[in-house]
């Protein structure tokens, strides 16, 4: 799908900038949750809050839409379909896309988006002839579908509170207002409908059943109220009820074809005719998840939306809920990319939890209690993939789950030897996990009431559990982020009030004498920016990056805590990020760190003296700016960055060296180049820390550069100098530090 002019701009410009190259952007979601939909001849719409997609009834494939496509946000409320066939989905927080089918684009209208208004959540859109009529939390607006200008907004009806919000609105001849103050409607000889007086307001004092009015229509010659308390219909003067067994119920939804009205409670679709001598109340179908609105084909009947998807209403219980595949929800806590390229991501702690995912780089399998009964629970709220490609998941109170060849195998406190929490020891959280260089498991607790932090579990399957000198005897809880250097010196943190900051851990090879244990504690006494500590990576030089609430640490000279104990390590801050709340970290193959925080995502260089680029929701198809968990795929150099709105991942050229160089593959071939030329030539085929040298047929070295580290390098058709080459063939060799290790390819430049 086309980008709109800003992402086009955002891709441009970063991937000029930036050290590395940045490609490729997509959005992942839970489309399940559908706020609104519409139908035409070719199929269904929907606005959900991960997005937009169309259901194909033809092909029964479904076709999304995100921030990734042109959206200005994922998180959309409402959808019409115009007159021109054109589709438009509201957002809460304001923004309107229209997108074009026929010319497959989405222009953004962000007049209320930009407006000075405290809420801004668009409620509701009608398409009525060549009127938009957009819903709001503060009035109604009228915008032109054609030219894309707004008519007017209307903030104040009558006596109502001035922007009253509105659930909805229909144009019948004249407007009527659903509101949460009543129902609003124009009168008849209102010309003027921004001035108060050219409304007619009702209440519960008029008739009807609740002040909250989630939608009117006109049904049978009568208008009808969907109502918080049931049915309400309009006698020209007031408003009686209908349907009394409606009374006290919350109506969703109404809709009307022919002579039959169909109804939504929360989670029942009713159907209401209307006969020669009687009507007929009917109840088709009954979801045992919450339903919001209806719609209707002439081909399929009503469709019903809600929090599991949408449904085909066939008069039994037995149709399937549809939705686009996708995450199970939009939480990502914790992230891992295995061997084989496949994501993983936990879900949650506590109730929050929904189980744990795997995309497959094609789709998405969602784990469950419902679908996978030897799972102990759904609360996964940490993941890791070890080298050997085995999965682990820490649970939220039921220990944690082993995944090898999609077989799952549990551990608690029966056969781990592990204690849980201090008020419930049968209570185990697992909140980390690592592998030494013996291949050895190693098991952060949560808080153990026996105050063994961590736990080993050796090839042989043999536990081992240590407590930590360093910890001074005190029973610490929420214990977090472990990792393991390349000493097989054990690292993590505590936010315990009682003893917050950064331990480390090693056990000098003897798991069964104590006396040779190794341990230290480091806080802002010995030079951390906080104890307050949400991240912990070691990067490819075995230094500590240590994330905090006020910015970033590094440690060094980690070997020295053998011969000087913590007095050797070396602490310093990160400059550029002193000001950032950091919440999570990764490492990609060429050493540079991704920073998340709750202002977006930071990349810096290696060492951190430089900031290589900044991405948040104003210049990336980030969805939030609160950055929960970062996973690097190091054989193909893509990102996944979670949020607390969904899933991004885009491609870098940081890629994993190859062991010994075979072939290099040089793309763009032919490369044109000309002055202002934002293109690079990629080099891809690379040994790590490659030496390459740009030379002319004649064997003239034109540039010479060490490639970023990974399996890619970048040359910007320029020589040593600085200036442009001229048009030709030339040379690209490659060799290791050494000169042993060496190969070549040539490319073919011509110069505009």
């Amino acid at each position: 799908m086309k980008r709109n002019i800003f992402i086009l701009f955002f891709f441009l410009f970063f991937t000029q900038v930036f050290a590395q190259q940045i490609s490729d952007w997509q959005n992942y979601t839970d489309m399940k949750n559908i706020s609104a939909l519409d139908v035409n001849s070719n199929g269904i719409w929907a606005a959900t809050s991960g997005g937009g997609f169309f259901y194909n009834t033809k092909t029964e494939s479904f076709q999304t839409i995100h921030k990734t496509d042109g959206l200005f946000d994922n998180d959309l409320t409402s959808v019409a379909i115009d007159k021109y066939g054109k589709i438009w989905f509201g957002s809460a927080n304001g923004s309107i896309n229209v997108y074009n089918p026929a010319t497959n684009s989405i222009h953004p209208i962000l007049d209320i988006y930009n407006s000075d208004q405290t809420t801004k959540q668009i409620n509701d859109i009608q398409a009525s002839g060549d009127t938009i009529i957009v819903s709001t939390s503060f009035g109604i607006s009228l915008i032109d579908p054609v030219n894309l200008i707004f008519y007017d907004t209307f903030f104040k009806f009558g006596s109502f509170p001035s922007n009253s919000q509105v659930n909805s609105a229909l144009k019948s001849g004249l407007i009527y207002v659903a509101t949460q103050n009543g129902i609003a409607i124009q009168k008849n000889t209102a010309t003027n409908l921004s001035a108060p007086e050219s409304w007619n307001i009702f209440t519960t004092t008029d008739g009807l059943l609740s002040n909250t009015i989630n939608k009117v229509l006109s049904f049978n010659n009568n208008f009808i109220a969907a109502t918080g308390s049931g049915l309400s219909q309009y006698n020209g003067t007031s408003w009686q009820p209908l349907i009394p067994s409606f009374n006290n119920s919350n109506i969703n939804d109404i809709l009307a074809e022919g002579d039959t009205l169909f109804i939504l409670t929360n989670n029942t679709v009713y159907s209401y005719s209307l006969g020669s001598s009687n009507t007929v109340l009917k109840s088709l179908y009954t979801s045992s998840s919450s339903l919001n609105k209806l719609a209707y084909s002439s081909e399929y009947g009503i469709i019903a939306a809600g929090s599991t998807g949408f449904v085909f209403i066939d008069g039994t219980n037995s149709s399937k809920f549809l939705h686009p595949n996708g995450p199970y929800v939009n939480q990502f806590p914790s992230m891992a990319v295995d061997n084989n390229g496949n994501l993983w991501s936990a879900s949650g702690q506590d109730v929050t939890g929904q189980g744990f995912y795997e995309y497959s780089g094609l789709t998405w399998k969602n784990f469950n209690t419902t679908n996978t009964p030897s799972l102990p629970t759904n609360y996964f709220q940490v993941v890791y993939a070890a080298p050997d490609n085995t999965i682990y998941f820490g649970s939220w109170g039921r220990g944690f789950i082993k995944i090898i060849n999609s077989q799952i195998e549990n551990f608690s406190i029966s056969n781990t030897g592990m204690h849980g929490i201090q008020i419930d020891p049968s209570f185990l959280v697992i909140s980390a996990f690592g592998y030494d260089s013996k291949n050895d498991l190693w098991v952060l607790n949560y808080g153990a009431v026996d105050n063994y932090t961590l736990s080993t579990l050796t090839p042989d399957s043999t536990w081992y559990h240590f407590q930590i000198p360093a910890a001074q005897g005190l029973h610490l809880e929420q214990n977090y982020n472990l990792v393991i250097d390349q000493y097989d010196t054990k690292w993590y943190s505590s936010l315990d009030a009682s003893h917050p900051g950064l331990y480390y851990f090693n056990e000098n090879k003897t798991f069964t004498n104590t006396n040779d244990d190794i341990s230290g504690y480091l806080t802002t006494s010995d030079g951390l920016n906080s104890n307050t500590i949400s991240s912990v990576v070691v990067d490819q030089r075995g230094d500590i990056w240590v994330g905090t609430n006020a910015g970033v640490n590094i440690v060094t000279n980690t070997g020295g805590i053998f011969d000087g104990g913590k007095s050797s390590l070396v602490i310093s801050s990160i400059f550029s990020l002193r000001q950032q709340i950091v919440t999570c970290m990764a490492v990609d193959p060429i050493n540079d760190k991704w920073i998340g925080t709750t202002q977006g995502l930071i990349l810096v260089s290696s060492d951190g003296t430089t900031v290589l680029g900044q991405f948040n929701t104003s210049n990336s198809p980030l969805s939030s700016n609160n950055i929960t968990s970062i996973a690097v795929d190091q054989n193909t150099g893509i990102v996944y960055v979670g949020t607390d709105a969904s899933l991004t991942s885009f491609k870098t050229s940081a890629i994993k060296p190859l062991g010994s160089f075979t072939k290099l593959f040089i793309y763009p071939n032919p490369f044109v180049i000309h002055d202002g030329n934002a293109n690079n030539l990629t080099i891809d085929g690379l040994i790590s820390n490659s030496e390459i040298k740009i030379v002319s047929v004649t064997g003239k070295l034109i540039d010479d550069f060490q490639s970023p580290g990974g399996r890619i390098a970048n040359w910007d058709g320029r020589d040593s100098e600085g200036n442009l080459v001229n048009s030709g063939v030339y040379l690209i060799v490659a060799f290791d530090q050494s000169g042993n290790n060496v190969t070549t390819s040539k490319v073919a430049v011509l110069r505009n």
